[in-house]
């Protein structure tokens, strides 16, 4: 028996992919329709099919017919729908029900399901999933298809991963229901995952070597924090940025990570002080995003493109499925297909 087969809908740059093959999956087709993710995506996975398409308009009788799959033959689908629709930040500018039409593709992937219909699924999001009612709507229709599902909130540190980030996990399948992975006891911290690059500028990787240039009056604001864990609330009141004293909220924001413990959630503004808990430990700068990178858990050769600039590549990391956090729960998928 070789491999089993798995499908990665809503790819992104790869980090759901990468844990899946460190579980032992062969990964044989992926979606997406942002250009720079799946340039990104197919520098790391040359192997892969993938389809640059808006997902719904890809007819599930292609990628059966390309990949040569016949209906309950795939193993595994797994993906992750853009969940910007969901996100918490996102509706605290605007009360907490949002209406974005992305929240629909978790319907795409339940299209995928019914076209392919795997022998186990694996969807992962935003902890809001949970409390919206497509969620309940997914799980009745793929009650319907014969699968068992259940989903957990989970926090990426209790597998392994260097930060904080609590994600809404399901796994369904046609056999039963599919067992979580247990949490580990240790933690890896922010010196487990960073303290060993070498200094900025000096790597030969331009993923760590790529620096912003700020003001005088920012740079002095970063270095007044105080080193490993500081936060810009322990500055007096004349140190800090008037934006910050009118607003009492969203106080990470040039704040310093602390060494021995974990990160806060990597996001799409992981390199910039201003959108959260983003400066390095001790030195007096932001993350890189080879660091970003490292925090999510991708290995310190991977591949991330800088075509259009640093922010985008910083969107591209902080996107991403942490891929350990991915193995973890994969290695419970590949354990029970073995056992059926």
């Amino acid at each position: 028996m070789g491999a089993p087969l798995a499908i990665d809908l809503f790819c992104g740059c790869g980090g759901l992919t990468l844990g899946l093959r460190q579980a032992g999956f062969k990964v044989v087709g992926a979606v997406d329709s942002d250009t720079l993710s799946v340039e990104t995506y197919r520098r790391n996975h040359r192997r892969v099919t993938v389809w640059e398409e808006d997902i719904r308009k890809l007819a599930v009788s292609k990628v059966k017919r390309q990949l040569k799959l016949r209906k309950g033959q795939l193993d595994l689908l797994a993906g992750c729908p853009p969940c910007q629709g969901f996100s918490t930040v996102r509706t605290l500018n605007g009360g907490r029900r949002v209406q974005d039409e992305r929240n629909d593709l978790v319907f795409e992937f339940l299209r995928f399901v019914e076209g392919l219909l795997p022998k186990t699924v694996m969807l992962e999001n935003v902890p809001g999933l949970a409390a919206d009612k497509r969620m309940e709507i997914f799980q009745k229709r793929l009650q319907k298809l014969g699968y068992t599902s259940d989903y957990r909130i989970l926090d990426a540190a209790d597998y392994g991963i260097p930060q904080r980030r609590r994600r809404v996990m399901l796994l369904g399948g046609r056999f039963g229901p599919v067992e979580f992975a247990l949490g580990k006891p240790e933690r890896r911290t922010v010196r487990d995952a960073i303290s060993a690059l070498p200094p900025v500028a000096e790597s030969d990787d331009p993923l760590h070597d790529l620096t912003a240039k700020r003001s005088k009056r920012i740079i002095d604001l970063i270095k007044s924090v105080p080193k490993n864990g500081g936060s810009r609330t322990d500055l007096d009141e004349g140190r800090q940025l008037a934006c910050h004293r009118r607003c009492d909220g969203f106080k990470d924001v040039y704040g310093r990570m602390a060494w021995d413990k974990v990160a806060p959630t990597i996001t799409s503004g992981c390199i910039n002080p201003s959108k959260g808990r983003f400066l390095h430990p001790e030195e007096d700068r932001a993350i890189t995003l080879r660091e970003a990178a490292l925090l999510q858990g991708f290995p310190p050769n991977y591949h991330i493109s800088l075509r259009r600039g640093k922010y985008p590549a910083a969107a591209l990391i902080g996107n991403a499925l942490p891929p350990g956090f991915v193995k973890e729960q994969a290695k419970s998928v590949e354990q029970y297909l073995k056992s059926r």
